[in-house]
């Protein structure tokens, strides 16, 4: 008998999970600020960041709390519910539900501009990287050169101490200073840019970089900020309304990089057939393998 439940059980479960991956519906998130408005969908492949999301938009739980976090060319982060009231120049960022949600970190999903992405304390911390119960943040990050993306700053640095510490580059090094000291800037990255090669043959560091086509595609074409990547869980996007993005993280703000004027949200969802949300906001969804 009891097995014949755990059977059950698992047929039912199964016949949901079924279900839920091939849902004709999806929630399209509304963020309302005097700025705009910025429309957004959630991942699916994040389901508990998306559940909870969802959860506390029903509730208005974001009603009225402020993007209390703003640096241009980087991300604009709000979520905090201590921030309804707060006074100006009261530190934010330590509030939430008084609860985190496991990290889903998925590799197609990274930190292009208009990645809705999940805050969270840092390594010393949470070694486990668990998101914010509610605190979020949305990139607007900058274009990047190719070479910044596939070369490892750090590295090359490194690199390049160690080969032109060799006698025998003794020119070499001459040759650089010379470029760096002229101030030429430009020819001075040239330059270095086209030692990469010889960096590596010689001194065996690493500073060549992996990184997948799209998220190279993206980052040099609409910009974002990919050193968060696979640091922060990233759930969803913003499929409407970028300007409201950059129009935020331009504001004022103080030392703190909260706007001197607060910014606050008021967030709606709205559950709709996923083809109407491909034809109001020109939002393709993945093809469902079968």
């Amino acid at each position: 008998m009891q097995k014949s439940i755990l059977l059950f059980s698992i047929f039912v479960f199964s016949l949901f999970t079924s279900c839920g991956q091939n849902k004709k519906t999806d929630y399209v998130v509304t963020i309302k600020t005097e700025y705009g408005e910025m429309i957004a969908i959630l991942y699916d492949e994040t389901p508990k960041h998306k559940e909870n999301f969802i959860k506390l938009a029903k509730e208005k739980f974001f009603d009225s709390t402020l993007f209390h976090r703003v640096i241009p060319e980087f991300m604009i982060q709000g979520g905090d519910p201590n921030s309804k009231k707060a006074t100006p120049g009261q530190p934010l960022g330590t509030g939430g539900p008084g609860y985190t949600v496991d990290a889903e970190f998925v590799p197609q999903y990274f930190h292009h501009k208009g990645a809705l992405s999940a805050a969270r304390l840092g390594d010393g911390q949470n070694p486990q990287k668990a998101s914010s119960g509610s605190q979020f943040y949305i990139v607007q990050g900058k274009v990047w050169k190719e070479n910044e993306l596939k070369i490892d700053q750090q590295k090359l640095g490194m690199g390049l101490q160690q080969m032109l510490a060799k006698p025998e580059n003794k020119t070499l090094y001459d040759s650089i200073v010379k470029i760096y000291q002229a101030g030429d800037m430009k020819a001075y990255e040239a330059c270095i840019i086209g030692l990469v090669p010889r960096i590596v043959k010689e001194t065996g560091v690493p500073v060549i970089k992996e990184m997948s086509a799209d998220r190279l595609n993206a980052y040099t074409t609409v910009g974002g900020a990919p050193h968060l990547d696979d640091q922060y869980t990233v759930f969803g996007k913003v499929i409407k309304g970028l300007e409201v993005v950059d129009k935020i993280a331009a504001v004022q703000r103080d030392r703190s990089d909260r706007p001197t004027q607060d910014v606050r949200m008021f967030i709606t969802v709205e559950e709709l057939p996923r083809k109407k949300i491909e034809k109001l906001y020109g939002y393709q969804y993945p093809e469902v393998k079968k």
